[in-house]
């Protein structure tokens, strides 16, 4: 078993040794740690491809050494002219998948850009040099990277520039090949000197032509809006002697301050991974899954209602009540990665990025190499009249959430994150809970038995039916337990819960700092 990295100078971890390398590199040369996670994000451009890139999106919760904490959030719109009555009518049933229709205009470039303008030291060129040498010279394929590339390996090969760079020679590349893309390093360093280029000029008339011609109504506008992101608040509730701190929507971060909100308590007595502990924390997540398919859209405000006393009580009273599960009342796997930093002087960076599924709408922007993302089809309803009906100019539900834990005294005392899809606000909560709760090390909190409830609210999962998917080292004891709850358990094996959770802790009365990284991905710790 992995143990918590320990230092006292910084610390970063990711799902990527290659992009933790990245990280520890700017700290040790004296970047913060915003500097190192606009790096890190970059290279995890090049090594982490099926998970994320310029065309996906960005969000990032900052804690400043004087306590202070703001975020930004980086995802876009739908077209201008899409409705789902339009779509209904012209025989849709979802928002398709992949292709042009899937796609959501880019916030990931417009959130890196502010966040270096709030809080960067470096010239960004500087930072992102290593990712752009890196696409010019190419990275290995990993076995992550070569099973990506199989499984989409058809679709891949109807775009040109994707399949130069990730099927070489029209092939699926072994383990250790290398993967270059001259398009993708110039992109990069066209960005770096001026990351606007994305969202006005060639670039954006060439995307926009794309996606109009695959039949996906952008005006155009949509396009360039998103471009603009302002730096905005956290939002925060308290759990246990913590205050926790999240990205507000379009982010589903308001649901892990739910659930902590209705679990605030309740799991302090009990063993951790028990079975009526994660019983609890399953109904929590349902819970919120359920109100917010039922209220919540990215924008609308009902989530603050549900953080009222109110709801909490209710929600509290509805989880220790007898009858089982809650889940949504109609039933309702992703692909991205995440990095965590904190520097020297206590500045803590939660950074998250997604092309939502596995390669995103696994179309790029002619000539560039960038992916685009497939949010739209995977955050909005056609549903007419739903809070989350794709409408004009609506941006879809998203399920990335970042997070970082302060003390009573402001001071920061964990800071973490897992890509995953809708399990994202659900393995946040167990590892919070693992660290306030059970007392656990990082390394023993991102390690522990993983449970998901199943499905969340993802639009493509509507009328699934409900599981909860449990890893086996939770032991039979615990799965009978579920089961006795009322609960459809479904065995995923030792390690199959998903995920790649990421946690760096302060030790203040030791000065020192201790990270981890989740063993099943292949990220690592570091330390300065």
């Amino acid at each position: 078993m992995r143990t918590s990295t320990l230092s006292t100078a910084g610390m970063v971890s990711s799902s990527s040794p290659v992009v933790s390398q990245t990280g520890v590199r700017v700290l040790a040369d004296g970047g913060t740690a915003v500097d190192a996670a606009l790096a890190m994000t970059a290279m995890s451009w090049l090594v982490l491809p099926g998970q994320c890139g310029i065309g996906g999106d960005f969000f990032a919760v900052v804690r400043e050494p004087d306590g202070r904490v703001w975020t930004v959030n980086g995802s876009g719109f739908g077209p201008d002219g899409a409705s789902a009555e339009a779509y209904l009518d012209a025989g849709l049933h979802a928002v398709p998948l992949t292709g042009p229709q899937a796609v959501a205009s880019p916030g990931a470039i417009g959130a890196l850009a502010t966040l270096h303008g709030r809080g960067g030291t470096r010239e960004l060129a500087e930072l992102w040099a290593p990712a752009a040498a890196a696409a010019l010279a190419g990275t290995p394929c990993t076995a992550k990277n070569r099973r990506d590339i199989t499984e989409h390996a058809d679709a891949l090969a109807r775009d040109d520039d994707l399949a130069r760079w990730l099927l070489p020679s029209g092939r699926i590349p072994d383990v250790g090949d290398l993967l270059c893309s001259p398009e993708l390093a110039r992109s990069i360093e066209l960005l770096a000197r001026r990351p606007s280029a994305l969202h006005e000029g060639s670039i954006a008339e060439r995307a926009v032509e794309m996606l109009r011609a695959g039949g996906a109504p952008f005006s155009g506008d949509e396009w360039l809006l998103a471009g603009d992101v302002p730096v905005e608040t956290a939002i925060s509730a308290p759990y246990g002697d913590l205050t926790v701190h999240q990205t507000p929507p379009p982010t589903p971060g308001w649901m892990l301050l739910q659930q902590a909100g209705l679990l605030d308590g309740l799991l302090t007595d009990l063993p951790t991974s028990g079975a009526e502990s994660v019983h609890l924390l399953s109904l929590a997540a349902r819970r919120a899954f359920r109100d917010r398919y039922e209220r919540c859209a990215a924008d609308n405000d009902a989530w603050r209602e549900l953080l009222g006393a109110d709801e909490l009580a209710r929600g509290r009273a509805e989880l220790l009540g007898e009858g089982g599960t809650v889940g949504p009342p109609a039933g309702i796997a992703g692909d991205t990665t995440s990095c965590v930093v904190v520097d020297a002087d206590g500045r803590a960076v939660s950074a998250i990025s997604s092309l939502a599924f596995t390669y995103g709408a696994r179309i790029s922007i002619p000539g560039t190499a960038i992916a685009l993302n497939n949010r739209l089809a995977r955050g909005a309803y056609l549903i007419p009249g739903h809070p989350n009906a794709l409408a004009p100019r609506r941006k879809p539900l998203h399920t990335l959430n970042a997070w970082i834990a302060t003390d009573g005294a402001g001071r920061l005392r964990h800071v973490g994150n897992t890509p995953g899809g809708d399990g994202q606000v659900q393995w946040n909560m167990q590892v919070l809970s693992h660290l306030v709760d059970g007392g656990l090390d990082p390394q023993e909190a991102v390690s522990a038995p993983r449970t998901t409830v199943h499905p969340g609210s993802d639009a493509d999962a509507l009328g699934t039916p409900e599981t909860l998917q449990c890893e086996s080292r939770l032991g039979d004891g615990v799965l009978a337990g579920l089961v006795a709850r009322g609960h459809d358990v479904r065995d995923v094996g030792d390690w199959g819960g998903g995920g790649s959770a990421l946690v760096v802790s302060v030790d203040h009365d030791r000065g020192v700092l201790a990270g981890a990284a989740d063993p099943r991905m292949d990220g690592v710790a570091l330390g300065v």
